[in-house]
Parts: C-alpha cells; structure tokens; sequence
C-alpha cells in the first residue's frame, strides 16, 4: 500500500476532529449516508485491490504523473530560490480535482449509487466530478452560483456536454458557498441513491480526510520526483488555499519533515483591510459551525457568512478546511495571502517566463513565490503547486487586462 496506509500526528481523531475542529455537524437524515461513508473510507484504506484499481485509472485515464517542472527563467528572474513547480494543470480536465473526483466515483460505485451530486465555484471540480459520472456511468447534478456561471462559462459548456445538469444557484452572494447548500439541500432529499461528490478537505466528516487521501498523491510524487532530480526534500512548499484539497494535497507527505516550511496563500481580494472584498479567513474569521463541520469562518457578529470577494471563483469561498485551521493553530503551516492585482502579476510573468497558464487561483501561490524567492539563498528549493491551467480564466483575465481585441471578438460573436 503506497497511500492509504499514512498517517501523520496532525490526522483527525476517530470523530473527525482535528483538534477543535472538524466533526460531524450534519442533518439527521444524513448521518447514515455519513456513516456508510466513513465505513467504506475505512475499508479501502485497508484495501490493496481498491489502491491498485484508484493508481490504476490516475495513469491511464488521468494522466499521472505530473511533471515537476524546473522553472528556470522564473527562477533567473527573481534571483534567489530554485523554484520548481507541480503541474496539475497537465491533468486530465486541467486540474488537481480529478484525483479525488476519481476517488470518489470509485467508492460511490462500490456503495452502487446510481447518482453523483456536486458543486463548483471555479468550475475545475465540476468538469471532473462531470468527467467521472461519465466515465463510470453515473447520472449528475452540478450546483454553480448564478455569479461563477458568469465567471466561468467555458466549464458550464463542458460539463452540460459531459451530460451533466448544471443547476444556477440564485441565492445569496451567488456563489460557491450558495452552490454547497443547495448541493447539500439535494443530498438530503435523495439520500438513498446518490453520493454527494464533495470538492474539497471541507464539510462533515469523514470528507476532508476522505479528499486528502485522494489528494495526497501530489505530494508523494513531489517527494519521489524531487529525490531524483535534486536527492533531497524540499525547503518550501507554497500552495494556494480555499478549502484546501490542492495545498493539503502537496503538503500532507511532508508534514511530519519538520525542516520543510509550508505557506498556504488565501484570496487577498482588493485588501485584507476591506471587508467583504477578500476572502482571507486568517484575516478576521472567527469560529464557526456551518455546512456541516467548525473551522474559521469569515462571518458577522451574529454568525451570518460574510460577504467575500476574489478575482479568482476557486478561492471566495468563507471558510477553510478544519485540518488547515488546526495545522495554523499548532504553527506547523503558516498562511499569507495575495491581493487581485498580485495574482495578475504573478500570471503574467509566469506567462512569459515560462510559457505556462497557471489558474488565477495557482497564481496567487506564484505571487507569494515572487514574495519569497529572492529573499533565500540559491541553493534553496521551492515547490509551488500549479493546482490548475487557466483555459478557464479567459474571460475574467482579459478582461482584468483590457484586452480591447478579445472585447472586439466577444461583441462581434455575440451578434
């Protein structure tokens, strides 16, 4: 067993709480869908035959490994660190969310639904959680805020042509919070026949173990890729982080290797100073129940979800994965975070360095690489997680640049 068999001291303990938070806060009627869960996660964890089937389809279907990427002329141009980057944006359905969609999609399978239930901000979860139901067969239902339907139509298109029904969410902020409670709302009526595919290491237990699990791989081929090609661990790992799945991904093989410093970058929006107009929840969240689970939530006084903001759909959301909460509360992973303009930046010259896409949401980890490379010495290592390519982005970043040609050919097709 190469994954299922790791454990760490910061894991969850038999309740699914990680420290003070996590847990189980979930409706009655979906405390035996919960339970089934945690006894199949249980089982598979034990299993060689299910690990043997997960590797099987991460190679054949996926596309894994991904490479490790030596970003030389990044690396030239900022003048300090070696910075190599993780690209998962060479995935199939260009994202990091396929690992633990496929995950899923085999263990709903295993407990015979007949239907997968999920929802998206970005979109990058919803084409993969689309992409498995129908590989495997399975009938879909994807949640999306009227907003993020805007941000990211292209992945609207995919996933209706995948055969998924994608359903706007009119409620609320419009976005992927909104999108969860409705996907939430749906798993509660049809319980007994669907799996609710949730898309990252949030909600009730057992799902941000069960996501990290599947996600883990990425840092165990950064582990193994790195020894070869530099015979030694990294210094720094750097990740973006909404709820979690792509930095926990990357960090969680590492945790225990105490010389290796971990920053997990959250939406910086238009200021932290800004209420209401980013989405760091380290940056005045409070403790909070919702959704299923008690992490820090960004909210008001009286407890309602605060309004957040972020250039990038991926990254707006409240609230961060319970075991984040708690690795930043044991000091064992620090946090910072990156404003609009600072992601823009940091795509547009890992652009042209490199002549790679990186998703809005992965360049907010480059603009804190920008931040910390030139500050340590060269013989220095940084990992950056590119969690996603940013096809996706197209809209939103031309317009963030005024690109006036890409307006011109809109205007004229939507004639």
């Amino acid at each position: 067993m190469k994954l299922f068999n790791f454990k760490t001291k910061y894991d969850a303990d038999n309740s699914g709480h990680f420290g003070i938070y996590g847990g189980r806060y979930a409706p009655e009627m979906l405390i035996p869908a919960l339970e089934q869960l945690e006894r199949e996660y249980v089982a598979i964890k034990k299993d060689p035959a299910f690990e043997k089937e997960f590797f099987y389809y991460l190679k054949t279907y996926v596309g894994r490994p991904s490479p490790l990427y030596f970003a030389q002329n990044l690396t030239k141009k900022l003048g300090g660190a070696k910075i190599y980057m993780k690209n998962e944006g060479l995935n199939h359905t260009g994202a990091h969310k396929i690992n633990h969609c496929l995950g899923q999609a085999l263990l709903a399978k295993r407990m015979k639904k007949k239907r997968l239930i999920a929802e998206t901000g970005a979109g990058q979860h919803g084409v993969a959680a689309a992409t498995v139901a129908a590989r495997f067969g399975f009938d879909c239902t994807v949640y999306m805020g009227e907003e993020d339907i805007k941000r990211q139509r292209p992945n609207v298109f995919w996933m209706q042509r995948l055969g998924a029904k994608v359903i706007p969410v009119m409620e609320g902020s419009r976005t992927l919070k909104d999108a969860v409670n409705a996907a939430l709302k749906d798993w509660i009526t049809n319980v007994k026949d669907s799996h609710y595919l949730l898309g990252s290491t949030l909600g009730p237990h057992p799902f941000p173990s069960l996501n990290r699990d599947f996600q883990q791989i990425v840092g165990y081929e950064v582990r193994n890729q790195l020894q070869e090609l530099e015979g030694k661990l990294p210094d720094m790992l750097i990740a973006c982080v909404s709820g979690g799945s792509n930095a926990l991904g990357l960090f969680y093989r590492f945790l225990e290797d105490e010389s290796v410093r971990m920053i997990g970058v959250e939406a910086g929006g238009e200021g932290v100073s800004k209420k209401g107009r980013h989405a760091s929840r380290f940056a005045g969240g409070t403790l909070g129940v919702v959704q299923g689970y008690k992490t820090i939530f960004l909210q008001d006084k009286e407890g309602n979800i605060a309004q957040t903001h972020s250039i990038s759909a991926g990254l707006d959301y409240p609230g961060i994965g319970p075991q984040f909460a708690y690795l930043k509360d044991v000091g064992r992973v620090e946090f910072s975070s990156a404003t609009d303009k600072e992601a823009l930046r940091a795509f547009n010259l890992t652009v042209k360095c490199e002549g790679i896409l990186p998703a809005l949401e992965s360049s907010h980890a480059i603009a804190e690489v920008i931040k910390q490379a030139p500050k340590l010495s060269k013989d220095t290592i940084i990992v950056v997680n590119i969690s996603g390519r940013a096809d996706k982005d197209i809209f939103i970043v031309a317009e963030a640049l005024g690109d006036k040609e890409w307006d011109k050919f809109i205007k004229e097709k939507s004639k």
